[in-house]
């Protein structure tokens, strides 16, 4: 069979011979209107919706330009660091909360809050058989893939996935933000054994804990966490848990949903479009780059050698090559990113007392030198920030989470926000995305094949 695929792969190789040439694209079209990753020129997302869910706002327009100004992030007009801060305060959990406000776009009183975790609880099985059926016989090395299909797959476990209306959607939305702490913890575990070659567990969810309670206890072999450690990861879901329609896994959701497919078919879209390293996958660039800088200079605390090194990553003479500082900057926020702010503030804590200030520091000197480099290197008018990737991946380390789950739990915290994208987009649109691209050929006659060189 190996010699086969040997056989075909020389066959491919040659095929694909010269082919590279017909796919460039000449430059002639770059100003004549067409705006590539639906960027302007500025850099500003084209305009191509409205949405009530998520708002990022990171500059405001003065005299016709963007001024910078510090970021913010709402949820259905409520400041994200308002729910951050309460939550905190009180020592309570609120990415359940934060699910039914963004769902159901105003906060719940207490029986509706009662009624709404009562459901999440009472969804967090997989179907009977699932797990064995769809992740046991067909692991795969990546989690993310096997995320994306086991969605697809419950598909054949609904009686009504085809029903757009507001109680299924809202049915289907529920089931699957119950349901992912399960599906993700289950796909890492069969991923360890059976390439990995570790020893196989399996813990199913329990009721009436919350999701980043069920997701540290089935991820753990003992099953143990500290209260400590599930409010660290209940605030990192509530911070990634929406961030507006035109994030791209956000806007690939709306898209799908906008041809009349099925909520499954749309959200493993969306699942996939996070796989994506320039998306979801960029904090595990970060922890990469960060491992780069660390194995190349003599002492992080020294910052002329880590202010050295970073000038080589940009110089693409370190790292992946890429010319990338990665965690730094974004699309919208200027002077700072909320999720940022947030994460290092109350992580601080956590790595101080598990004996790992010093690489929190670290951490902090690459952001600080990072962005100075870079704003001198593309003579930027407008401030650049960290954000929540230069950070989130470290979060993670301190909760002991593998870097294999960093992109999955983005996706848990996320599928709230990809329902409720979706449910806004099926009742208030009713149109299908059709964008144009603007044709860059030649006319050319077909020649018979006994005339072709």
């Amino acid at each position: 069979m190996s010699d086969q695929n040997n056989v075909l792969g020389n066959y491919i190789n040659t095929l694909c011979i010269g082919v590279d040439k017909e796919y460039t694209i000449s430059g002639q079209h770059t100003n004549d209107g067409v705006k590539r990753g639906l960027r302007n020129l500025d850099g500003t997302g084209v305009l191509v919706g409205i949405t009530s869910i998520g708002s990022v706002q990171g500059y405001y327009v003065q005299d016709g330009e963007r001024a910078p100004m510090p970021g913010e992030l709402y949820y259905r007009g409520i400041n994200v660091a308002d729910i951050v801060e309460a939550h905190t305060q009180a020592k309570t959990f609120g990415y359940e909360e934060v699910a039914y406000l963004l769902l159901m776009g105003r906060l719940p009183n207490e029986e509706q809050y009662r009624y709404f975790k009562t459901v999440l609880s009472k969804s967090h099985q997989l179907p009977t058989c699932f797990a064995e059926d769809v992740i046991l016989r067909s692991p795969s090395k990546d989690v993310m893939n096997m995320l994306s299909r086991s969605v697809l797959a419950l598909y054949a476990y609904d009686q009504f996935p085809e029903d757009n209306s507001i109680e299924n959607l809202m049915r289907q939305s529920i089931e699957l933000i119950a349901r992912f702490p399960s599906i993700i913890a289950s796909a890492y575990a069969i991923k360890r054994h059976r390439h990995d070659g570790k020893t196989l567990y399996i813990h199913i969810p329990k009721e009436h804990l919350t999701l980043s309670e069920n997701f540290l206890r089935m991820l753990r072999r003992n099953k143990t966490f500290t209260m400590e450690e599930a409010l660290l990861l209940d605030l990192m879901l509530i911070l990634h848990a929406e961030h507006g329609g035109g994030n791209n896994s956000s806007f690939v959701c709306r898209a799908l949903s906008s041809s009349g497919t099925d909520t499954y078919g749309a959200i493993s879209g969306a699942i996939n479009s996070l796989k994506g390293p320039l998306h979801g996958g960029a904090n595990a660039k970060v922890i990469e780059m960060l491992q780069d800088i660390r194995n190349n200079v003599s002492d992080i605390c020294d910052e002329n050698e880590v202010a050295s090194h970073l000038e080589k990553l940009l110089d693409k003479k370190a790292g992946d090559r890429s010319g990338k500082i990665y965690g730094l900057g974004h699309a919208v926020y200027t002077m700072s990113d909320p999720r940022a702010v947030m994460i290092k503030k109350y992580a601080r804590d956590l790595a101080e007392k598990k004996g790992r200030l010093k690489e929190f520091e670290f951490i902090e000197s690459v952001e600080r030198l990072g962005l100075k480099k870079v704003s001198e290197r593309k003579n930027l008018t407008l401030p650049q920030c960290a954000n929540v990737d230069l950070y989130s991946g470290f979060v993670y380390g301190l909760l002991d989470i593998p870097e294999e789950l960093f992109t999955p739990l983005f996706a848990l915290a996320r599928i709230t926000g990809w329902c409720a994208h979706r449910i806004e987009e099926v009742l208030t649109c009713n149109r299908i995305m059709r964008p144009a691209y603007r044709a860059s050929v030649k006319k050319l006659p077909y020649v018979p094949a006994s005339e072709r060189g």
